[in-house]
């Protein structure tokens, strides 16, 4: 049986930057099996939710022959606070 994967582009509200220069901060989250099911299947763009998950380094070599870092939250449980409408 083929493992269910998510991968999820998520905005947080946490700022960063020198005063009048904020910047809000994203990440990259992946679930898999079940909650990759449940991700797909209750929750829409814009939603809060709450992860708790660890985090993954890794890197890969790019066409070009660059090396790409990437840094990833693993999820272990999300919680949804509720709906916005899409």
């Amino acid at each position: 049986m083929a493992k269910r994967i998510a991968r999820v582009s998520l905005a947080t509200n946490e700022n960063y930057g020198e005063k009048g220069r904020m910047h809000s901060r994203n990440g990259n989250l992946v679930a898999w099996d079940g909650k990759a099911e449940f991700m797909s299947q209750y929750l829409k763009k814009g939603q809060e939710i709450a992860i708790q998950g660890r985090l993954s380094h890794r890197s890969y070599e790019a066409k070009d022959g660059t090396t790409k870092y990437i840094t990833e939250i693993i999820v272990n449980e999300v919680l949804p606070f509720g709906r916005k409408e899409a």
